[in-house]
C-alpha cells in the first residue's frame, strides 16, 4: 500500500456525522463506532458515516483524545501535491491580508485546513510547530515546500508545546532548515521589536494581537497609558509612538520587563515608557488606594481558563481584574481588555466586563469587539479557532 493511501476505515456513531457535514475537523474517540485496518499513529484513514457514506480523510492517532484530524472531505491523495496546494493557499491569503509588518502567521492550523500545523514568519525565518502525530510525520516534506513557497532562509522547530505529549510526541526544538540567529528584528508599522525564536512565548511573538495593538494605539495621543500584564511592552510601544504622554507597563516577570525596556530603547521611547515589576492584581488595588488614574488602560493577561472546568474561576478572575482596571480609568477614558481563553466566549466575556463595571460604579460603552489578526483565520465550523477577544470600551 502506498504511503499516500488510507490504511484504515473509521465508522462513526449515529448522529456524530452531522457535525462533520458542517466542516468540523476533529473526531473524538467517543464519536467512533468501529475501526478496520489497524491504523497506527499518524496514519491516514477514511471516515464514514454510520450509514457507510464517505465523509472525510484525515490523520489517525489512537493515543489522542482527538482521534482523527480531518484533512479533506474529498477522496483525494494526501501527497506532496496536496500539501503544496494547501500551503500555497495559506501564503496567498497572507499576501492579501498582511501589510506593514515582517512578522505574521503563515499557517494557522485548522483555520488553513492544516490541523496541527503552525508556522510563523519573523523576517526571513519561519518558526514551525507540528502539533499532531500526522503532521509531525510529514514535517520534512512540509519544510521543503515552505522554504520553496515563502523564500525563507531558515526554519526553526518550536516543538516544545505541552500539547505534543498528548499526541505521544517528544518535545524538541532547533533548526530544521538553515541556520541563523535565534533573535530576529521585526517591525509592526513604525514599531521595532526583538523576537527570541528559541525562548519566546509560543513561537516567539504574539502576532495574533498585532491589529489590536494598532487599533488601541489610535486612542493614545496625549494620554497617560497603563499596560497591565505588559509582557514585552508591545501595546505600550505602539501607544507611545502614537503620541502618548506617558506609558506605565507592569508585569510579574523580570525577564519580560527586561525585554520591554529594551524595546523602549530600540524605539527611542525611554523618556515616555516606564516599566515596573508587580503583581497586577495587587498593583491595581494599590493604584485605586492612591487615587492614580489613566486615560487608557490595557489589560492583556495570560489565559485564565485552560479547560472548560476552569471557566467559573476564570470569569471571577476576569471580573476582579477588570473591576480594578475600570476604577483606574479617568472619566471618558478607555479600557482595552483582552481574553485568550477560548473556553470563555465573546458574550460571556462582555457580560463579565459589564458586571465589573456595575460593581465599580462606572458606566461603559462598547466601541469595538475585536478578535485575532486576519493572518489567524477562523474556520466557521470550529468556534474553537476563535480564542482571542479584545474589547475596547469607553468609561463614562
Amino acid at each position: 500500500m502506498s504511503e499516500h493511501e488510507p490504511t484504515g476505515r473509521v465508522l462513526l456513531r449515529p448522529k456524530r456525522d452531522q457535525g462533520l457535514t458542517e466542516g468540523h475537523l476533529w473526531v473524538y474517540g467517543g464519536d467512533i463506532a468501529g475501526t478496520t485496518g489497524n491504523p497506527g499513529p499518524g496514519d491516514v484513514v477514511d471516515v464514514y458515516s454510520h450509514e457507510r457514506r464517505f465523509y472525510g480523510r484525515g490523520f489517525y492517532n489512537p493515543r489522542s483524545k482527538i482521534r482523527i484530524r480531518l484533512l479533506t472531505f474529498q477522496e483525494e491523495a494526501i501527497d506532496e501535491h496536496f500539501w503544496n496546494r494547501r500551503i500555497r493557499a495559506a501564503t496567498d491569503l497572507r499576501r492579501r491580508v498582511v501589510t506593514g509588518t515582517n512578522a505574521y502567521r503563515v499557517v494557522h492550523g485548522e483555520g488553513d485546513l492544516l490541523p496541527g500545523l503552525i508556522v510563523d514568519r519573523y523576517a526571513d525565518v519561519l518558526v514551525m510547530q507540528s502539533l499532531s502525530y500526522g503532521m509531525d510525520r510529514h514535517r520534512e516534506t512540509l519544510a521543503d515546500l515552505l522554504m520553496a513557497v515563502t523564500g525563507a532562509s531558515a526554519i526553526y522547530l518550536r516543538n516544545d508545546a505541552k500539547s505534543r505529549t498528548l499526541e505521544g510526541l517528544p518535545q524538541e526544538k532547533g533548526f530544521l532548515r538553515g541556520q541563523t540567529s535565534i533573535k530576529q528584528d521585526i517591525h509592526e508599522g513604525d514599531a521595532r521589536f526583538l523576537v527570541d525564536i528559541e525562548h519566546g512565548q509560543k513561537t516567539g511573538w504574539f502576532c495574533d494581537q498585532r491589529e489590536n495593538r494598532l487599533a488601541v494605539a489610535t486612542l493614545a495621543k496625549d494620554a497617560d497609558v497603563m499596560e497591565a500584564f505588559c509582557h514585552t511592552g508591545a501595546f505600550g510601544i505602539h501607544a507611545a509612538l502614537q503620541g502618548a504622554r506617558s506609558v506605565l507597563g507592569t508585569d510579574v516577570s523580570a525577564d519580560a520587563l527586561s525585554l520591554a525596556r529594551h524595546h523602549a530603547d530600540m524605539n527611542g521611547l525611554t523618556a515616555v515608557c516606564r516599566h515596573e515589576q508587580a503583581d497586577v492584581f495587587t498593583h491595581l488595588r494599590e493604584l485605586d488606594r492612591t487615587g492614580r488614574r489613566f486615560d487608557l488602560v490595557v489589560l492583556d493577561p495570560p489565559a485564565f481558563a485552560r479547560s472548560r472546568q476552569a471557566v467559573p474561576h476564570a470569569v471571577a478572575g476576569y471580573k476582579e481584574i477588570n473591576l480594578w482596571a475600570l476604577r483606574a480609568v479617568r472619566r471618558d477614558g478607555f479600557l482595552a481588555t483582552c481574553s485568550c481563553s477560548h473556553h470563555v466566549g465573546e458574550q460571556e466575556f462582555l457580560d463579565t466586563i459589564a458586571s465589573a463595571a456595575r460593581d465599580a460604579k462606572r458606566q461603559i460603552r462598547l466601541l469595538e469587539s475585536r478578535s485575532q489578526a486576519r493572518d489567524h483565520p477562523i474556520l466557521a465550523a470550529m468556534p474553537e479557532n476563535r480564542y482571542l477577544k479584545c474589547l475596547i470600551v469607553q468609561v463614562l
